[in-house]
């Protein structure tokens, strides 16, 4: 764009064969014509062998790793030699291809490996590149999935990036996570990680510990590990019923019953009392009596928006007033609005118009906005707020569903600062929509801790 600008400021109509030189760079490696060294790429303990011709001064120009290594093979050496694993060898080519023409067509079993050759090289144009498609790709289709596998990479290389990336997918998607294969292949640190997390988004609690006694099962850890992932449950929001099953049926609570019972004690007099009367004995600012993204009709409801851009739309649905056994039976009734071209008030517009006047046209801007609000109010109320959280849902790679965003907020998305503000609703292909539609999932979070305040 700059020289561009530059050309019309001074009357120069800029020639660009760049693309041409490309090909002429892609036609010396692939050709090897001019070569002045050979890369002798061998395979860590095997005999295979691999011979690429290429160029120093490409190398050189592309990596000071190559840089480095050609300076010490010196000017009577022709040969380069290099060992890496067998995944990173089979693509040995790909990557010295990618340094004389800037472009590389990956697959996703092939992610790893090229970002280790860019890591070990300091390519780091390619490893940015790498990242940046291993992000975009953590929701597509592979056999045994993927993954866990790049978090577990991106923590033994410090990919921060990477690692935040996995690790969000992981928390927001992880009831289909525990359902497939790649869940036994979690290691105890990631596990521990997860189980940690209040964001996770699951079906039930319950769900996530049948979902832990798997993992347990098939991965045999020991005392240490066993108990800090049971102690990550939480166990107050599992039904009473089902936590008397538990301790009846679950092997692995049974083995390691000791460690946990005070846990269990305390879900116990959860369920029994209330919230209020519960509070005046117990510190109830902890993890045991915070909901997660529980997606069963208990703690929300789903909410499809076909032509979201159309006009406001309005919903009612019903949730249990808390996950208290005490409370079970009781339920609030919700109102939620979407409204898809609200304009806040600090962009110096008014949200309304007065009657009769002309409503301001969907390309006129405006964003949109999800408020949800109890239909009465009740004395049941009494020591309870409730954190209420929008799922976006997305298609992506496929028919793939996955969760796209989350926002959490007390009435309205307007908390929250940027529901949905990259999304372009209006465009049927959208990566928003789902065939034309909006799909979201609102989740209520009874939370007792920010109105009550235990007694010491």
């Amino acid at each position: 764009a700059l020289k561009q600008e530059l050309a019309l400021e001074t009357g120069a109509t800029v020639l660009n064969h760049s693309m041409a030189l490309v090909q002429r760079l892609e036609s010396l490696v692939t050709l090897g014509n001019g070569s002045d060294v050979s890369l002798r790429v061998q395979t860590a303990d095997t005999d295979e062998v691999k011979v690429i011709p290429a160029h120093s001064l490409v190398l050189s120009l592309q990596s000071d790793v190559f840089e480095e290594l050609l300076l010490l093979l010196g000017r009577n050496g022709s040969t380069l030699v290099v060992t890496e694993t067998a995944e990173c060898a089979a693509v040995f080519d790909k990557f010295v291809r990618y340094l004389y023409c800037g472009d590389i067509s990956v697959r996703l079993d092939q992610a790893v490996s090229l970002h280790r050759l860019a890591t070990k090289y300091h390519v780091g144009s390619l490893q940015r590149g790498l990242t940046q498609y291993m992000s975009q790709h953590l929701s597509s289709e592979s056999p045994a999935g993927h993954v866990v596998g790049w978090y577990q990479y991106a923590v033994r290389t410090g990919d921060a990036s990477l690692q935040d990336s996995c690790l969000r997918y992981l928390s927001w998607n992880l009831s289909s996570v525990l359902h497939s294969a790649e869940w036994t292949s979690v290691d105890a640190d990631l596990l521990l990680s997860l189980l940690r997390r209040s964001d996770l988004i699951v079906q039930s609690e319950l769900e996530l510990y049948e979902a832990l006694e798997a993992w347990a099962d098939q991965n045999r850890p020991g005392e240490a590990t066993a108990v800090r992932a049971l102690e990550a449950v939480r166990y107050g929001m599992i039904p009473p019923e089902q936590l008397f099953r538990l301790q009846r049926q679950s092997p692995l609570l049974q083995r390691h019953y000791e460690s946990v019972r005070d846990l269990l004690f305390l879900a116990f007099q959860f369920h029994a009392a209330s919230p209020v009367q519960l509070a005046k004995y117990f510190e109830v600012n902890c993890s045991i009596f915070t909901p997660r993204n529980y997606l069963s009709a208990a703690w929300g409801s789903p909410w499809v928006i076909g032509s979201p851009t159309r006009d406001d739309r309005s919903s009612s649905f019903q949730t249990q007033l808390g996950p208290s056994g005490h409370d079970a039976g009781k339920r609030v009734t919700w109102n939620a609005l979407f409204s898809p071209r609200w304009f806040p008030l600090s962009a110096g517009r008014a949200s309304y118009a007065e009657p009769g006047a002309m409503q301001p046209s969907r390309t006129e801007g405006g964003r949109p906005r999800v408020i949800v609000t109890p239909a009465t109010s009740s004395p049941d109320f009494a020591g309870v707020s409730f954190q209420k959280t929008v799922v976006v849902m997305a298609r992506q790679q496929g028919n793939k569903v996955v969760v796209r965003h989350v926002y959490n907020f007390h009435q309205s998305t307007e908390e929250a600062g940027d529901f949905l503000a990259d999304a372009d609703l209006q465009r049927r292909a959208s990566e928003y929509l789902i065939d034309s539609s909006l799909y979201l999932h609102i989740i209520v979070k009874p939370m007792y801790h920010t109105l009550i305040v235990a007694k010491k």
